[in-house]
């Protein structure tokens, strides 16, 4: 990478030069703002802005006053905060998304070409496409429907360069790819008609509150029912105050038909699971219970036929106690033994319970009526802690830490246990049946003095009735779930519905994009000027050859507009001249400081090819001319000879053959159009252009020049391609060096400035050619040497330039 240096070698970073050529770019600049407005402004007219709407609901813990504490347990959820949080997890959760998706079909989208982009047309299309369940429907392609008439439409495809489209099935929701036979597709149809292509079945069928018009064009698409439903999370939110009942449901969406029914269908969804939880218990209940019922109502039928069997066979009708104590004895029992199977059914509930049951605090434990057992109290309400404990954390921990492994755990060994002591009872409860069994069979043996008919009658009913007891148990238990089940009402209420009372879409500045486009134009601009003046190496203003060399500077000289290199000669009043009669008065300067008698010689060099140093020696030799002093110009770049061709003059005879002893002086002085100014052209190009540079013929030449004239001006070779101009220092009196404006190289003055700095070389001073203070590096110059381009100039000088029209000078602007 070439470095930009300073005088003493450092890398350095012009930061005002990076300024220049930034502020330099600034019609480039405007014509990217122009362009990025306009982008950003065809980007805002097309931009349709979504509606935001919202509900309210809230959670209340609404107990059913037919459960007390003698009846039933009651679980509260951890409290009413637990309830809240579990709604708002519920409706945050994706599973709950599907259902409202599913629910109102909104993976079928219909649609409307606006004047740049098709607009959701829910809830206002005067149809409405039935697709079949069992299909596969095409998805992420519109097809479009255009009505023919009130009873008719075409619909139609095109589907391009599509090879295969992606279908799904919206009842079990699987994709399938299907290869496409014909890319394009139209036809026309009856409203009701089944349409049956590979990857589109169902039916248009016409809404009777919307007017068809002829000509309308709307559009059916299929969404993926993933991406459907997780477009509709991204966008829907749930807040709640901490600590306060209320939730706020907000959706946001393109029509506010489809967020209306989308938010009052989630909270309904809700509601209708949230009961159907709330009613579990009641419902399992319900189903044990018909099972038992119907077991039960077969023995009480076959108790009841076997008592009217033997009464119409021993035609008896009525019966009559004999003993009033054995009859009471008996009654006793059965009411003992009642009061055990009812507390038997008691315990087959609560076992059927701990076993169906997966979370304790979603509905009540069944009734513990006949329950006495302390043990089986104390677990279920450990199991009803432990359950709360585990909802409060729901709300609130990961799901997969480990703390509801061990609550499961810990839930898990309870209901083992439990389950142990029920059997255990129940066990019991077996033995203390199996005693009062037996205890009516040893007070029915006293009836063996009634007779034999008397007793079978006594004994089938007893039978019977108690059958009939059992029976009207299960009865009490169902009718008891039936009525929690109907009377359970939801914790959740609808405080106020989503509605569209006439909401605005929301309000986006989109102003603020015209400031990100003005730096997206900037910025390209700040980083090609930084990069251009990062690796920049050139020479743009004089005030760089301050900080590059210890050389002085003599003068700065503008642009040629001539034809020619003949600028002082063809325009005397031109800025160009007068800069040249600025150095013109420098050097005068220099000589006089070195008290220098005679004929004055200066030597004009540069870099390189090309940075005007033949037009410099040119200029200053005709300056030295038009002042009346005898001037010669000698032409020394005896490899690539320039002169000749600017004063039309012949190159064939120059200072070689005068080197080489071919020709005398006054055979190699050729005249000039340009008063007291002759010019010596380098001639035929030698073979050792630096040996005779160097030669004692050198010497001679030089005396016998300055014998003949005032002036004598060197025009030599670069420097920094030969080391001729070097070797014809000597034979200066000063020597200026060329530095042309967004041309010479800033190393290239590394090594002139080094052997000014080594004292080989003396009396050197640049000479600032090609100055343009409108470039890119415009800061402008104030330098003071003569007559420069100030305002003492104003006035004196030629019009170089013509006034131009306006049309012009903003071309101008644009094209150069």
């Amino acid at each position: 990478m070439e470095e930009q240096l300073d005088i003493d070698g450092i890398q350095v970073f012009d930061f005002k030069a990076f300024v220049f050529r930034t502020i330099s770019y600034w019609k480039w600049f405007v014509l990217a703002l122009l362009i990025g407005f306009y982008v950003v402004y065809q980007q805002n007219i097309r931009r349709e802005f979504p509606y935001t709407l919202d509900a309210s609901l809230t959670v209340q813990d609404d107990k059913n006053p037919l459960f007390t504490s003698n009846t039933s347990l009651v679980f509260n959820y951890g409290g009413i905060s637990g309830k809240v949080q579990e709604v708002l997890l519920n409706l945050k959760s994706r599973k709950h998304h599907e259902k409202v998706v599913d629910s109102l079909d909104l993976f079928l989208s219909y649609y409307k070409q606006g004047r740049f982009y098709k607009t959701d047309s829910y809830g206002a299309t005067p149809f409405k496409f039935v697709g079949l369940d069992s299909a596969y429907q095409m998805i992420g392609h519109p097809i479009k429907i255009v009505f023919l008439d009130q009873t008719s439409f075409e619909l139609s495809y095109d589907l391009g360069d599509t090879q295969n489209v992606t279908t799904q099935n919206f009842k079990n929701k699987t994709l399938k790819t299907m290869a496409i036979t014909a890319p394009t597709y139209s036809k026309t149809y009856k409203f009701k008609e089944y349409i049956e292509l590979p990857f589109f079945k169902g039916s248009v069928i016409k809404n009777d509150n919307m007017a068809v018009a002829k000509g309308q064009e709307f559009f059916i698409q299929y969404t993926n029912f993933n991406a459907a439903v997780s477009s509709f999370v991204n966008n829907y939110a749930v807040t709640n105050q901490p600590g306060s009942p209320l939730l706020v449901t907000r959706l946001t969406n393109k029509n506010k038909a489809k967020i209306v029914d989308y938010i009052n269908t989630s909270v309904f969804i809700l509601e209708r699971d949230q009961l159907q939880r709330k009613n579990q218990y009641a419902i399992n209940t319900v189903a044990f219970i018909d099972k038992q019922l119907a077991r039960v109502k077969g023995q009480v039928n076959r108790k009841a036929d076997s008592l009217n069997n033997f009464k119409r066979s021993n035609k008896i009708f009525n019966l009559e106690s004999e003993s009033d104590l054995l009859s009471t004895k008996i009654e006793d029992y059965n009411n003992q033994k009642e009061a055990l199977s009812q507390s038997l059914l008691s315990y087959d509930l609560l076992k059927n319970y701990l076993m169906t049951s997966q979370d304790f605090t979603s509905f009540p434990a069944p009734a513990l009526q006949g329950i006495d057992d302390p043990n089986i109290i104390a677990g279920i309400s450990k199991i009803v802690n432990l359950s709360i404990q585990k909802s409060t954390l729901e709300s609130s921990v990961r799901d997969n830490v480990s703390v509801f492994g061990d609550l499961n755990n810990q839930i898990a060994s309870l209901k083992n246990v439990m389950l142990e002591n029920i059997a255990s009872v129940k066990t019991n409860l077996g033995y203390q049946l199996q005693s009062v069994n037996s205890k009516i069979y040893s007070t029915e043996s006293q009836f063996s003095t009634l007779p034999e008919n008397q007793q079978k009658l006594e004994a089938i009913e007893r039978e019977y009735l108690l059958s009939q007891s059992t029976y009207n148990l299960y009865l009490a238990k169902r009718g008891e779930a039936d009525l929690i089940k109907a009377s359970n009402i939801s914790d959740i209420i609808l405080i106020e519905p989503a509605k569209d009372i006439g909401q605005g879409r929301n309000a986006v500045n989109l102003n603020i994009r015209y400031v990100f486009a003005a730096i997206a134009a900037l910025l390209p601009i700040l980083l090609l000027s930084f990069i251009i003046t990062f690796f920049d190496n050139k020479v743009h203003t004089p005030s760089d050859l301050d900080k590059l060399a210890k050389i002085p500077l003599l003068g700065v000289v503008g642009k040629n507009d001539t034809e020619n290199n003949l600028a002082v000669f063809n325009k005397p009043k031109s800025a160009v001249a007068e800069a040249f009669r600025a150095v013109r008065s420098s050097l005068q300067f220099i000589y006089k400081k070195h008290e220098l008698e005679g004929t004055k010689t200066v030597m004009v060099t540069s870099s390189v090819s090309g940075e005007g140093k033949t037009f410099c020696s040119i200029n200053i030799a005709s300056v030295f001319a038009l002042s009346g002093k005898k001037t010669v110009l000698v032409g020394l770049d005896l490899r690539k000879p320039k002169i000749f061709g600017d004063f039309d003059i012949d190159n064939t005879i120059g200072a070689v053959n005068y080197l080489i002893g071919q020709k005398p002086l006054k055979d190699v002085v050729q005249k000039t159009k340009v008063a007291h100014l002759d010019v010596i052209t380098s001639g035929p190009i030698p073979p050792n252009p630096s040996e005779l540079l160097i030669g004692k013929q050198m010497d001679q030449f030089i005396d016998e020049l300055k014998a003949n004239y005032d002036y004598i001006v060197l025009d030599t070779p670069p420097v920094g391609l030969v080391a001729d101009a070097l070797e014809l220092i000597e034979y200066a009196d000063a020597s200026l060096y060329v530095v042309r404006q967004d041309y010479t190289k800033k190393e290239m003055l590394s090594l002139i400035n080094d052997k000014h700095k080594k004292g080989e070389v003396k009396n050197i001073s640049f000479l600032y050619n090609f100055y343009d203070q409108k470039g890119k590096y415009g800061y402008g110059y104030g330098y003071g040497y003569g007559y420069g381009y100030g305002a003492y100039g104003n006035g004196y000088h030629e019009n170089e330039v013509k006034k131009q029209s306006v049309f012009n000078r903003i071309k101008s602007i644009f094209i150069k």
